[in-house]
């Protein structure tokens, strides 16, 4: 049988778990979640953004068609014009002025997930980057899913981390996530045990420091 990008998701079962079902994220969910909390993981969130600009960036240079040439360049361009555009507006609804993004220092979970993303993509190809990237681009989505399918979950007014909630929950971030399972599954399906067992190791790493991040943003680390 051809492999997946589910059978990612269940040769690491617990790290995934661990990730999409984080305390940072049922606290999110829940309202409970220290506002100075998610005022840390927004920062952050921000400097990670900038690297995820250079994660596309050099998957374009990694490309081997136009087809992926183009996927990168939309990638970036995304991240460049809208998302930090965005994300900056949300963060001043947090009371985080762009100046104040503008000079924050990295924390040490942002470093070593962002920096592994890179590394993995430098000594690899397009396909270690993506398996690389794809805890967050395929995770939130599901995070979001998740949330939505718990009955603790609380939405509207009364929540005030519902607008990311529906961030991710969005039609077009969804689709953005189902395109990269799509684009993922057509790549995974050629690969050998051997080089699966590789790539797994990467959604392994990836994951982790995906855990990492969330723990940055609960216990406010530097």
């Amino acid at each position: 049988m051809p492999f997946q990008f589910q059978d990612l998701k269940n040769h690491c079962p617990s790290e995934w778990r661990d990730y999409i079902e984080h305390s940072f994220v049922r606290q999110l969910g829940d309202a409970t979640l220290a506002g100075e909390s998610f005022r840390h993981y927004l920062k952050q969130d921000y400097l990670f953004l900038i690297q995820f600009a250079r994660a596309f960036a050099l998957a374009a240079y990694k490309s081997p068609t136009l087809a992926d040439l183009r996927q990168a360049k939309d990638g970036m361009q995304a991240i460049l014009d809208t998302e930090l555009d965005l994300h900056i507006r949300y963060c001043r609804d947090w009371g985080i002025s762009e100046d104040e993004l503008a000079n924050l220092p990295e924390a040490r979970a942002t470093l070593a997930y962002t920096r592994y993303v890179l590394d993995t993509g430098n000594r690899g190809d397009l396909l270690d980057l993506h398996v690389a990237l794809s805890p967050c681009m395929v995770g939130y989505g599901e995070i979001a899913n998740w949330l939505n399918q718990r009955a603790e979950t609380i939405r509207g007014e009364a929540n005030p981390y519902d607008a990311w909630i529906g961030m991710y929950e969005s039609e077009e971030f969804q689709e953005a996530m189902q395109a990269e399972i799509r684009w993922l599954d057509e790549r995974l399906a050629d690969v050998s045990p051997t080089r699966f067992e590789q790539l797994t190791r990467i959604f392994r790493d990836a994951t982790r420091l995906e855990i990492d991040f969330w723990e940055m943003g609960l216990n406010l680390s530097d």
